[in-house]
């Protein structure tokens, strides 16, 4: 049995495929065609068949499995390459000076990353506390969960768990958050999801690095642990992959790690899963 990208659950996201990426996508100002290199012409239309084989027919524990040992075959980038890989993999389609903040939504300039208060710089998706491993290349340097936010956004989040609810996060239209947990901004909520259903596949615990899971519950602190799985689930289905965060994979699978968030390529292995 081969398993096809385009499944009827997924079949919705023909019209955004990589191999015909739009200049323009729906997740704030996200969108452009996926390159070989940052900055060229987009790489040819290929199948994703060899690399997914090992996952063919499988589900569940089984399909988990797969997955992990397909996509721990990586390259790893240094915390300091973190920076300059975001100016590539989040670069905006309609000004290439420039990258889309991820709970923001604006576009601002790739040459105010730093530590100001109106600078940009790494959000860690999966937070680095919730199983403790800092900026540790590997977890902490993954590019499938880094991606540039303003600085008191990104403090504004924290370490907490996504779920919904909460008071207007200043900077970041359309976010809410509380005492402890952050509910991003409708078109990034499934990219969101996704980022952190990579971590918990591809961090096992078997390379030094604590074992990633989900569970449903807020407040896990330090624990390897990230929620609410329910809710991220529904956000997989609600907000699918646009063309902006195809590129995004393709640029890390091309240039940089040269591995792939398989939830990108078929988010309906959600719920083949969890």
């Amino acid at each position: 049995m081969r398993i096809s990208r385009l499944t009827p659950w997924a079949a919705g996201l023909a019209a955004v495929a990589l191999f015909a990426v739009p200049a323009a996508a729906s997740a704030g100002q996200q969108g452009t065609a996926a390159p070989r290199t940052p900055g060229a012409a987009p790489a040819a239309a290929a199948s994703y068949d060899a690399y997914y084989a090992p996952a063919e027919g499988k589900t569940g524990a089984a399909l988990k499995a797969a997955l992990h040992d397909i996509i721990k075959t990586q390259s790893k980038v240094t915390y300091d390459g973190v920076w300059n890989a975001l100016k590539a993999t989040d670069q905006d389609p309609a000004n290439p000076n420039n990258v889309i903040l991820l709970y923001s939504g604006r576009s601002q300039s790739k040459s105010t990353n730093g530590g100001g208060a109106n600078d940009w710089n790494r959000e860690h998706v999966w937070a680095k506390s919730h199983g403790d491993f800092g900026t540790a290349t590997g977890p902490g340097t993954d590019l499938h969960h880094l991606r540039p936010e303003d600085v008191t956004v990104n403090s504004t989040r924290g370490n907490k768990d996504f779920d919904k609810g909460g008071s207007p996060v200043g900077e970041a239209p359309g976010s809410l958050t509380d005492a402890d947990s952050f509910e991003p901004r409708d078109a990034v909520k499934g990219d969101v999801a996704r980022m952190l259903l990579y971590m918990a596949v591809r961090y096992e615990g078997g390379d030094g690095f604590a074992n990633l899971e989900m569970n449903d519950k807020v407040n896990n602190g330090t624990a390897p642990l990230f929620g609410r799985i329910s809710l991220l689930k529904q956000w997989n289905q609600m907000d699918p992959p646009d063309a902006f965060e195809q590129r995004r994979n393709q640029v890390i699978f091309d240039v940089y790690q040269h591995n792939r968030n398989p939830f990108i390529d078929h988010p309906e292995w959600v719920n083949s899963i969890w």
